[in-house]
């Protein structure tokens, strides 16, 4: 048994909220009864839940995947919450399978769910940024990534039209998709991402993301399942792997590298792609410079030639290299666990992404990143692999 002996056999998503209407758990059953609905699963069928982390909603709880089997009427095998941030949603897709693999369980619900905005709870007691960063006037993941792009460009050279260009692209994307944070969906230029007000020097309100509210899932089971069952449209995984605290060992750290080189290598060698093979990238996007550091620890350009790369190659949908086709998060908004990109992918695969359908559905990559802590990159790096039933 492996990765690839499983199948992503349905996925479903509310529409992004600035501001939800409906509690968590109203959210999370919406998402259920699709995809039971999808794939003619009885919902005792379902033996495992795997929920993101990443939740303001019930990150706190250590009972958070207890409590939501019970709200939801599960009775399950396996039961799991993944706890590596912006990481969750691609890793709770590996541990899945995993404990598919195991016999652990059958049928599993990979749950994101999360009203962070408003219910605006979550804290833990211990907390990270309030002991270690704060203090420090370090306020949140803008300042973090403030500090990072400073040294990218101290570095390297930061080309503010280049990100921009990310940024109308993905915004682009967003007005194609249907599910979008409504507030969201409105044309931008690059001029309007250059005199957006300044956020965290040097991030601008256009480099960053928007929390939000909405929930998404997705069925794993094993592929003979699958077939047992008659769903053959479905989304194999074929190579994962995850990287926590990348040179965490070492007192000076260069904090434009990140994780994803090893994670990311590794997972390309374990679906047997070389990264000149991806046909669409969903990476995880909290803030544009992300995207371009992500560009070169996967090896689609050189380090230092994220920006070159930007501006010579079309992300569109319609172009060289889809890239979050959905919006991403930037211009979707930050919601579902940070799951968004994971499900476009998925969709994508399948053939249903409508106007923003991309051509080539050979393949796809997904990504994420966990957690900032201070005075490296983000903390988790993570890349998923995925291809279409054939």
């Amino acid at each position: 048994m492996s990765l690839r002996d499983n199948a992503i056999v349905a996925y479903a998503e509310t529409k992004v909220m600035k501001k939800s209407d409906r509690d968590v758990w109203v959210l999370a059953g919406e998402i259920l009864e699709s995809l039971l609905d999808k794939t003619g699963f009885d919902k005792a069928e379902i033996d495992g839940l795997v929920m993101s982390g990443l939740t303001g909603t019930g990150g706190a709880s250590m009972f958070w995947a207890q409590s939501t089997c019970d709200m939801l009427g599960l009775e399950v095998g396996f039961c799991e919450q993944v706890h590596t941030g912006g990481c969750s949603a691609v890793g709770a897709v590996a541990r899945a399978a995993a404990a598919i693999d195991a016999g652990l369980c059958d049928v599993a619900l990979c749950l994101y769910a999360d009203t962070h905005v408003r219910e605006h709870n979550g804290r833990n007691d211990r907390n990270y940024r309030r002991d270690w960063t704060e203090p420090y006037g370090l306020l949140g993941p803008p300042g973090a990534f403030g500090l990072l792009q400073r040294a990218y460009d101290a570095k390297y050279g930061v080309d503010l039209r280049a990100l921009g260009k990310l940024a109308v692209t993905q915004r682009n994307h967003a007005l194609l998709n249907e599910n979008a944070c409504e507030e969201l969906r409105v044309p931008i230029t690059i001029e309007d991402y250059l005199n957006s007000r300044m956020i965290a020097d040097p991030i601008r309100l256009l480099d960053c993301v928007m929390l939000a509210d909405g929930a998404a899932g997705l069925i794993v089971t094993s592929r003979k399942r699958a077939k047992e069952k008659g769903l053959h449209k479905c989304v194999i995984p074929i190579g994962y792997a995850e990287r926590t605290n990348f040179l965490g060992g070492e007192n000076f750290v260069d904090v434009t590298r990140s994780g994803h080189e090893i994670a990311g290598r590794k997972a390309l060698a374990a679906a047997g792609l070389d990264v000149k093979d991806i046909r669409s990238f969903h990476p995880y996007d909290d803030f544009l410079i992300a995207i371009v550091i992500q560009f070169e620890a996967f090896g689609f350009c050189k380090p230092g030639r994220g920006m070159a790369f930007v501006r010579d190659t079309d992300l569109s949908y319609k172009g060289t290299l889809p890239m979050n086709t959905g919006g991403g998060q930037i211009s979707a908004g930050q919601a579902a666990c940070s799951s968004h990109n994971l499900i476009e992918g998925v969709r994508q695969l399948m053939g249903e992404a409508g106007p923003r359908q991309v051509k080539d559905t050979t393949n796809a990559l997904v990504t994420g990143i966990g957690w900032i802590n201070y005075g490296r990159n983000w903390g988790s790096s993570a890349a998923l692999a995925l291809v279409p039933n054939q």
